[in-house]
């Protein structure tokens, strides 16, 4: 008879509360989370022990080395598997009960006698300094003797349960200390519906006889994810050989991985200890089956040394995320891992990855960040086949939405340019009791139907299958001219003279001239101005030459010139017209055909001025113009990559502002198109649906009740 995970987890808590007093409760799981493991391992290892120890006693005697080949595979469970570890100790918990006085002592033997594969484990947890603290504050004999109290054998507690328990007491330990448990493990429901993005489609394949699957997940934390994968897969095939690989920076975490892994008699799989965006484990080895929940907005500020020195990030060579944010880096190192795909070819049978993100990965950054040069190498490559956006409050440590990406180099024909955009934030149920900050979950039932709403590939109100094209789009500057008004006030006379004491005469000069009223023409202004400053009288000063009559210059117009919407714009340079040669400037573009040659120089900023325009400073009938723009008044628009630039930008723009032009930079060629290109995936503007405002009267007579309502009781208080 099976236990329930809750009950179970709760009992190995309340032994904890004997560590009361030498641990603060965020240490208790040094010494709960080895005891735990080292329980199942004893309780795995009793069908064989007698059987183990009698060899060890025989091989003992002849003096053969390296006998943990041998005994390995003398140790079994109860249906003859080999498990690949055993313990030659003549003690087992029980035993352990019986010495109280030399419990220390006798449990780090015990430790000791186990294989190598398993005192590794034992390693990272630490667990000798903690049976040395334990006896000096007397208190290991009472732990012990409580775990003895407890049957974990896998008939009693199957391998699904206990992996429950794990993750539950990490939960705990890590509310306690105040840190984020979502950095250890993913909600069951999560995995279930990632198993399922991922493994549902291969149905057909994964059900054949003989068939040989490897998953990796290079984040597995207590290897939750690769758990829920390998029972996904026996359940519709018994008789596959599946394959399981993990890394985890956390060595309690990997510990409990690593222990999962030998228990379940995985002796093809392996779990590392490891930084994944650095050490890669795996050096050379592809996998079917990939998926990861990679922490959050991880910092990898300590990594970056050690990746800046590297032609590419496994085999990506473009931009790479900002400093604060890595989870983008797991995805590219998950896909690295890709085997190779052609279509028929049996021995590149290509792979698939699921992963869980938060939001930032879907739109932080703008046309040519890291991010988004990412997600455009992803979906300009067609492997982005689908994300999942899933309820808020879902995960143990944060109540932010997240989203599960499902990415692939070998999409089925009818998905190919397609992206499956599924909306499953209002499909949760709400939990009894709430986990930290989870709060809702996801039933079976939902599991179901967005699994199915998946396979389907269909538009509906809570699913859209987009054009990858969709998704891209072209960053262009929008500019608007500067305009100045100018006029010598008292105190900008006051504030030019203070630095350019010097131009006291000519500032008079040009004041005797211009006067002391507002004008809005600058262009016009600044050519009297030139011209008062060549006729002064050589005892006058004017502007110095070089470096300081620039700074002079700049002063003067600082000084006398304030931004307003009703001046002229400032020209910034004048010239005779040139051609344009528009397939140059827009290439691959459809330009309107109703668009003239003066429109299109208009919308690049070169303006004709209109005949006759012989006045000062405006330069000569049909030349071009092109004012200076006002950095206050920049802008950008992103022009989706199916629009072109012009049409977009008649439509989008020059109906609201009617001065506005292109900045000719942004329209550099960039990998032989416009622009800078970008992508980003943002679904509230997808799935938005507007909801019209009441009608005024309505609104109005819900206030006139409420009012009513007040009203009364002010009079009972008042009567």
């Amino acid at each position: 008879m099976s236990i329930n995970f809750q009950q179970l987890a709760n009992f190995i808590w309340s032994v904890a509360d004997l560590l009361r007093g030498p641990y603060r409760p965020p240490q208790y799981e040094r010494v709960m989370l080895p005891l735990t493991v080292l329980r199942r391992f004893d309780a795995v290892l009793a069908p064989s022990k007698v059987a183990v120890l009698k060899r060890y006693e025989q091989l003992k005697a002849k003096n053969i080395p390296n006998i943990d080949a041998i005994l390995n595979n003398l140790a079994k469970d109860e249906d003859g598997t080999p498990l690949g570890f055993h313990n030659h100790s003549q003690l087992d918990f029980q035993k352990l009960k019986g010495d109280p006085n030399n419990i220390g002592r006798h449990l780090a033997d015990y430790i000791a006698s186990f294989s190598e594969n398993v005192r590794k484990i034992f390693e990272r947890f630490e667990f000798d300094k903690e049976i040395e603290k334990l006896e000096e504050s007397n208190r290991l004999y009472q732990v012990v003797s409580q775990f003895a109290e407890i049957d974990l054998h896998p008939k009693r507690v199957d391998n699904i349960t206990m992996g429950l328990v794990f993750e539950d007491l990490i939960r705990r330990f890590n509310e306690a200390a105040n840190e984020t448990a979502g950095d250890h493990f993913t909600p069951r429901e999560v995995i279930q519906l990632m198993v399922n993005l991922l493994l549902e489609p291969d149905t057909s394949v994964l059900t054949q006889a003989g068939v040989i699957v490897t998953i990796c997940d290079p984040a597995c934390g207590t290897g939750g994810m690769l758990a829920e994968a390998q029972n996904w897969i026996r359940a519709h095939n018994d008789q596959a050989t599946v394959k399981v690989y993990g890394q985890d920076y956390n060595p309690r975490s990997y510990a409990v991985a690593a222990s999962d892994l030998l228990i379940k008699g995985h002796k093809d799989g392996q779990v590392v200890l490891g930084n994944t965006l650095t050490d890669d484990p795996f050096p050379g080895q592809r996998f079917d089956y990939l998926l990861a929940n990679p922490p959050f907005g991880v910092d990898w500020k300590a990594e970056k040394k050690i990746i800046d020195r590297w032609p590419n990030f496994r085999g990506y060579s473009g931009k790479l995320p900002r400093i604060n944010d890595g989870a983008l880096l797991f995805l590219l190192y998950m896909m690295s891992k890709f085997q190779d795909h052609q279509p028929g070819n049996r021995d590149k049978p290509g792979s698939r990855t699921a992963v869980v993100f938060n939001g930032s990965p879907l739109f932080t950054g703008g046309a040519g960040s890291g991010e988004s040069d990412i997600r455009r190498w992803i979906i300009e490559r067609d492997q982005l086949e689908a994300i999942v956006a899933l309820p808020e409050q879902m995960f143990y440590n944060t109540g932010i939405g997240t989203f599960i990406w499902v990415v692939t180099n070998r999409k089925a024909a009818h998905r190919q340019g397609k992206i499956q955009l599924i909306d499953a934030r209002e499909r949760y149920s709400p939990m009894k009791r709430s986990l930290g900050d989870k709060r809702r979950y996801l039933d079976q039932a939902a599991l179901d139907a967005l699994t199915r709403e998946h396979g389907a590939l269909e538009n509906s109100q809570t699913g859209r299958v987009f054009d990858n094209t969709d998704f891209g789009y072209r960053r262009v500057t929008v500019l608007r001219p500067l305009r100045l008004r100018f006029q010598i006030t008292d105190e900008a006379r006051e504030r030019f003279l203070n630095t350019c004491p010097e131009l006291f005469d000519a500032l008079q000069a040009v004041q005797d001239e211009l006067g002391i009223e507002p004008l809005l023409d600058w262009n016009q202004i600044w050519a009297t101005v030139q011209q008062v400053f060549k006729t002064l009288p050589d005892d006058m000063e004017g502007w110095a030459k070089g470096a300081k009559g620039t700074a002079q210059k700049k002063i003067f117009r600082d000084c006398f010139t304030v931004v307003d919407a009703e001046a002229a714009p400032v020209i910034a340079k004048q010239h005779k017209p040139e051609p344009l040669d528009s397939d140059a400037l827009f290439p691959g573009q459809t330009l309107p055909a109703d668009i003239t040659k003066n429109d299109l120089q208009a919308l690049l900023g070169l303006y004709k001025l209109p005949s006759p325009t012989r006045r000062k400073g405006a330069g000569g009938e049909g030349m071009i113009v092109e004012y200076e723009p006002d950095p206050t008044l920049k802008d950008a628009e992103n022009v989706p990559l199916k629009e072109d630039i012009v049409s977009y930008f008649l439509r989008e723009v020059r109906p609201y502002v009617t001065d506005a032009w292109i900045d000719r930079e942004t329209l550099d060629d960039q990998d032989g198109g416009i622009g800078k290109v970008g992508y980003e995936i943002n679904f509230n503007r997808v799935f938005f649906q507007y909801q019209p405002p009441r009608p005024l009267h309505e609104i109005d007579a819900e206030l006139a009740e409420v009012e009513k309502r007040i009203l009364s009781l002010l009079s009972e208080v008042t009567e």
